[in-house]
């Protein structure tokens, strides 16, 4: 399940306005803000060159961070929005949520395949293909999960994984209600044209 939950130092940020975000980049910070829970929003900025590292190391939308800032008490806080430059595509602002260790929320989790290299369908030739290399979860706060896992070590050609064929943690749940795809295993590309044209030869012998 979940690690440690990460430090995310930031500052506190004087003034809520234009005027004060762009003082904060100029200087090299990306301003924010944390709202939610029985406190009020505090405007806060991280150094530019800390988030981008953040940022490109994955799953930031989806981490847990213990938020500490000079003056206030820690709170874990979870990403809910990073604007970007429409031209660079860099960090402008962003906005944390406080979480509670108890709360719920939904969070896209990455898949995790397991035994490809015993795959059955694939040892045959077969392809896996991922239709939802992550899903999202209700998850808790406090705990979590990293990834789920997939076991595709049985999986013919022509098999298909399902969410309700993977075990979820326990506490999470699938925000969507339906059994929906995750993989299957499809034939090569050769031997799935030689199907066709046996199945076109078939039906024009049928015909005449």
């Amino acid at each position: 399940m979940a690690d440690q939950i990460p430090d995310l130092i930031v500052q506190n940020r004087a003034g809520t306005g234009k005027g004060a975000a762009r003082a904060a980049r100029r200087a090299g910070l990306v301003p924010g803000i944390v709202f939610g829970g029985d406190t009020d929003p505090v405007a806060i900025q991280i150094p530019f060159n800390e988030l981008l590292k953040k940022l490109k190391a994955g799953r930031f939308k989806s981490t847990l961070f213990n938020l500490k800032c000079e003056g206030q008490e820690d709170v874990r806080v979870i990403c809910r929005d990073v604007q970007r430059d429409v031209i660079k595509d860099l960090p402008t602002h962003v906005d944390f949520m406080r979480l509670k260790r108890t709360t719920k929320i939904a969070l896209y989790i990455p898949v995790n395949f397991e035994n490809e290299d015993t795959c059955k369908g694939i040892k045959k030739g077969g392809v896996l293909t991922v239709v939802r290399p992550e899903v999202e979860l209700i998850v808790t706060a406090g705990d979590i999960p990293k990834s789920i896992t997939a076991d595709i070590a049985n999986m013919e050609i022509g098999d298909t994984l399902t969410i309700s064929q993977i075990n979820l943690p326990e506490g999470c749940k699938a925000t969507i209600d339906r059994d929906f795809v995750i993989a299957n295993i499809q034939a090569p590309s050769g031997l799935a044209s030689s199907s066709d044209d046996d199945a076109e030869e078939g039906e024009e012998a049928a015909a005449e």
